[in-house]
């Protein structure tokens, strides 16, 4: 009896299109990253996921994260708590907000 694997595959997540005119950018430093890969590309990763961010980059080496995302469904004080809370809600702090 030959069995047969399934395979489920996820649709991507299609992000609505956010309208220029609500487009802001905010970048802040991230304290407390020990790794490229551990740290800045988990941060990374959960910045992007959220609802309303267009894109987010974590640069590791200059300790950066920069976000380009919909000012009506995220602020900087929401970016920042998701990033705190990323890890185990002590690791990471967020400093000198520019938006």
């Amino acid at each position: 009896k030959a069995e047969t694997a399934s395979t489920e595959v996820e649709a991507p997540k299609v992000k609505k299109e956010i309208a220029a005119v609500n487009l802001q950018t905010a970048s802040f430093n991230v304290e407390g990253m020990t790794c490229a890969i551990g740290c800045a590309a988990t941060i990374q990763e959960e910045l992007t996921a959220l609802d309303g961010v267009q894109e987010a980059k974590v640069d590791f080496d200059k300790k950066l994260a920069t976000v380009t995302f919909d000012k009506t469904v995220q602020t900087p004080e929401s970016l920042t708590k998701v990033v705190q809370a990323t890890g185990d809600g002590k690791t990471y702090k967020v400093s000198d907000m520019k938006s």
